[in-house]
This record gives C-alpha cells, structure tokens and sequence, in this order.
C-alpha cells in the first residue's frame, strides 16, 4: 500500500491483539495498540489513526460502548471510522444483536469475535473505502 493506513486497535486479550497485529502489518498497514478504553482514547488523540478495532468487554462488560461514544465527543476524532470487535453477545448470552447508531453506538460496523482473518480485512477494506 502506498497510502499506509494506521489502524488502532483497542483490546485487553494480548494473544487476540499480537495475533491482528501480525495480520493487518502483514497487509500493510500501520499498527497501535492499547489494552483498555483510557489509554486507547489517549492514542487515539495522540496518533489520529484511520481506523479503530475497539473491543467492548475489557476492563468492564460494556467498556468499548462507553468509548465508541468518548471517541465521537473528540473534535479531531468525530470523523474517525471505528469497527466494534465483540464477543460480548455470546459471552452474556444475549438474544439480540446490537446495531450501529449516531449516538448510543457511533461506529461502522459490529463484528462477532470469534472473526477469521479474511473476514477482519474486508471489513476494514470497506469500512476504509
């Protein structure tokens, strides 16, 4: 890729975010990470990246909500294309799907861990299109 594009990925699981690490600088991208929400909202402001992975159950259950909508409340980062990682609907057991909106859950898209590889890049290709 010519245009590196900085992806930040915002996760408490090291293996999950060593792994997509590998993968996405493979596919070159640039790559940050954080393992919980304050410091994933400081490198964003720090780092400005393109994309966000943001997990929801890190040091709380719903700690990447909270986040999505911290993120959207950062002037420079209003524009800032995130992509939910979650497994929270199977580690709770939940009946329903959570869809993206403007304001309880500003983001692209909602991603079910676990995700395989080839599906985690086309959709970072087309939240980044």
């Amino acid at each position: 890729m010519s245009d590196t594009k900085k992806i930040l990925l915002i996760d408490d699981d090291v293996d999950f975010v060593a792994a997509n690490r590998l993968l996405l600088e493979a596919k070159g991208y640039t790559v940050v990470t954080a393992y919980d929400g304050d410091s994933g909202v400081e490198l964003a402001k720090a780092e400005c990246p393109d994309l966000i992975l943001l997990d929801v159950m890190m040091t709380h259950d719903t700690e990447g909500f909270d986040v999505s909508r911290r993120l959207k409340d950062i002037p420079e980062l209003k524009n800032t294309v995130v992509v939910m990682l979650t497994g929270i609907k199977r580690a709770l057991n939940l009946p329903f799907n959570f869809e993206p909106d403007s304001g309880w859950l500003p983001v692209k898209a909602i991603l079910e861990k676990p995700i395989p590889p080839d599906q985690l890049l086309e959709a970072i290709e087309a939240a980044l299109a």
